[in-house]
């Protein structure tokens, strides 16, 4: 288990930050919240569908995916999470997890108690303000993943989750949209947009026949960013980011 520092909170300030901005005495309580530091290997469960939630888990590094299992265990997966990312913020309200959260790559997690939140939230409502609009965010883009797999073709579902995993990284510092190392295999791909690996593979192709992209193992580089953000109807309205239409133009 890792050393707790306040200074570990510091991609929750700044992911919080893209919501409120924060005086300082705000920042230090962000960064004050007690909290236990656990290291994963990839394919770990950091919260497990039907657990009482005890705990708000933050993303310090490495990538997740929010999944449910369904009752013939195919797996549906309904998010993809980054470093600083609150993955279940929602348990500091409801009494147990209604999905599973699991690392697609090894990564940091630091466990906050749901209390010490949730006093956080009432004591700063500036930080509370930016808690909520956290949550609102992460229906936004749930209602478009849903919109994805039920409604877009094969190929447009491939590209919009290109584009909008490309525009997040770029967005948290991570990277750029346009070059990036995709953490998902196509099986895990397809659990998210509702196709099979191989037609996942198929549509991959295409993509880059049409000179859209260009790939190797999980190497994404887009050659053409608005011809790619065409193909997947691609409009980041839904990710709610400040100052996000001179970043995507």
């Amino acid at each position: 288990m890792a050393t707790d520092t306040p200074h570990a909170l510091v991609p929750l300030v700044t992911k919080l930050e893209l919501w409120a901005k924060f005086s300082e005495a705000e920042k230090a309580a962000v960064l004050a919240l007690p909290h236990r530091i656990e290291r994963l290997d990839a394919g770990k469960y950091i919260v497990r569908d039907g657990d009482e939630a005890l705990s708000v888990c933050l993303l310090m590094s490495g990538f997740a995916m929010r999944h449910k299992i369904l009752g013939g265990g195919a797996r549906s997966i309904c998010a993809v999470h980054m470093k600083g990312d609150m993955v279940d913020l929602q348990n500091s309200l409801l009494s147990r997890a209604d999905h599973n959260v699991q690392t697609l790559t090894p990564a940091d997690v630091a466990f906050v108690p749901r209390d010490a939140v949730k006093a956080l939230a009432f004591d700063f409502p500036q930080v509370g303000m930016a808690l909520w609009y956290d949550t609102l965010v992460d229906g936004s883009m749930l209602r478009e993943w849903v919109a994805n797999v039920a409604r877009r073709d094969a190929a447009a579902r491939v590209a919009h989750l290109l584009c909008e995993f490309g525009l997040r990284l770029e967005y948290a510092g991570l990277g750029t949209r346009t070059s990036y190392e995709i953490p998902m295999s196509q099986e895990q791909l397809g659990d998210a947009t509702g196709l099979t690996p191989v037609h996942v593979n198929r549509m991959l192709k295409e993509l880059e026949q049409c000179g859209l992209i260009r790939r190797t193992v999980r190497s994404i580089a887009i050659e053409d960013w608005n011809r790619l953000a065409d193909a997947g109807d691609f409009d980041p309205a839904y990710l709610h980011f400040k100052q996000m239409a001179s970043l995507y133009h």
